[in-house]
């Protein structure tokens, strides 16, 4: 049977199989995009952990990298006299400030920051102010 010759009925029928084989397609392209769309997220959310984890081991190496430089300040300080104290301080200082990097790591250290920023919020907007001043101006 040609075309022109169809009862009105068959064409209905053709075109709801159409527009249905279309829904399915759709549906189908649909569930495909979420799919990818799920899976691109957890490339990223992966990615970003692996970027996290780097940026704390690269603190953590350079906590260990300034406690051994407060090392090797308190064996090349003087000794005895009167800078021999201030120079096993700062060694000391430097040790310590080594120990809290190497330990707090980078995400560490972000929320002491933000926890010292809750406690302190005027004195924190006003370093923050000073900051960005001091900055603008070396720019």
């Amino acid at each position: 049977m040609s075309s022109s010759t169809m009862n009105p009925n068959a064409k209905t029928d053709e075109w709801n199989q159409a527009a249905d084989k279309a829904k399915e397609a759709a549906a189908t392209v649909g569930e495909a995009a979420s799919h990818a769309a799920a899976a691109t997220g957890a490339m990223a959310s992966q990615a970003a952990c692996d970027v996290g984890r780097r940026a704390d081991e690269m603190t953590a190496r350079a906590g260990a990298g300034l406690q051994d430089l407060g090392d090797r300040i308190s064996r090349q300080a003087p000794q005895s006299g009167i800078l021999a104290g201030a120079s096993q301080s700062v060694a000391q200082a430097v040790r310590s400030g080594g120990e809290y990097v190497e330990e707090a790591k980078l995400s560490g250290m972000a929320e002491d920051l933000s926890e010292v920023v809750r406690r302190n919020p005027l004195p924190s907007v006003l370093i923050a102010v000073f900051v960005g001043w001091f900055v603008a101006r070396k720019l």
